[in-house]
């Protein structure tokens, strides 16, 4: 078998390493990532499930300076499997081409990747596997985000403006600046259990205020509930409406907020200083001391944002 049929069926990490660009890459691999999913064009692959088989190979640019064991500073491959599961979830796909060019379009939205290889698989569609395989590069896309990077506005809403019923109208009037928007709520008016055990408190205090994420995003279907960071910047990018479920990002910060998720609106300033926000609105709520970002309050009865 000659060397160039050889690489054709060959997993992308040989792919990658023979056809890489002069200079150092680092690789990030997932190998037969298997997940069942409602996938297809023809009748009989609608109304049921199949196998499919995902091997993906991510070149990155190396980093400078220690790593620190500091997972914030890595392209880390669960990026990869939330890259594959959003798209999964998003809608139902005919083919497998239209799946592996958003994968790795989701994928290359990461700052330190170069290129991505991607290959998927139906493994029950005959007796062998039959499926496609691209190879996307990143380059133009990182030097526009680079340069234009969003700096989103963030909104917070109190109970009383979520249950308001201008929601709607503030919602159209924040989306007509074009700009993206991300809302931040607290917890609802509800006690929540108390543990008597700060981390396992925490926990369900910051679920609390998911819960009440999820209550505004089921009274505009504009706003979806988003717990990632690369979901958040995936959407900023993309115009959706995000509503911060806080949970994640909180837990995995090493230099997490000074407040508590009782405190829901530093918490939120918080939140809006590490995305670099230019501003955050603060409806129907006290602004606190020294917020680390520009707030501005707004009362109940304005119309006007």
């Amino acid at each position: 078998m000659s060397s160039e049929i050889r690489l054709a069926f060959a997993h992308p990490s040989e792919r990658s390493e023979a056809t890489a660009p002069r200079g150092p890459l680092d690789r990030i691999s997932l190998r037969d990532y298997i997940v069942e999913v409602e996938i297809g064009a023809f009748q009989a692959e609608r109304g049921t499930t199949q196998r499919i088989c995902f091997n993906v190979v991510v070149e990155v640019t190396p980093l400078t300076g220690p790593i620190d064991d500091d997972v914030d500073r890595i392209l880390s491959y669960d990026r990869v499997t939330e890259a594959i599961a959003h798209e999964l979830s998003e809608e139902r796909l005919n083919l497998l081409e239209t799946l592996a060019e958003r994968v790795a379009e989701r994928i290359l939205l990461e700052p330190q990747a170069v290129r991505a290889f991607v290959r998927i698989e139906k493994l029950d569609r005959g007796s062998g596997a039959l499926g496609v395989e691209i190879v996307r590069s990143g380059e133009v896309a990182h030097e526009i985000t680079e340069d234009e990077g969003p700096h989103p506005r963030l909104v917070y809403l109190s109970n009383d403006a979520i249950a308001h019923e201008n929601l709607g109208g503030w919602i159209d009037q924040l989306q007509a600046r074009e700009r993206p928007l991300i809302l931040c709520v607290g917890a609802a008016d509800l006690t929540a259990p108390q543990t008597g055990h700060t981390m396992t408190q925490r926990r369900i205090d910051l679920l609390a205020i998911e819960q009440n994420a999820w209550k505004l995003a089921s009274r505009d279907p504009r706003c979806v509930v988003v717990s990632t960071r690369t979901e958040l910047d995936w959407a900023m990018k993309n115009g959706q409406i995000c509503v911060w479920a806080p949970s994640k990002i909180v837990l995995d910060a090493v230099d997490g907020p000074s407040a508590a998720p009782s405190e829901a609106v530093p918490l939120a300033a918080w939140f809006a200083a590490t995305f670099e926000a230019d501003e955050m609105l603060v409806i129907d709520a006290e602004l606190p001391e020294n917020p680390g970002v520009p707030l501005r309050r707004v009362p109940l009865d304005q119309a006007q944002l």
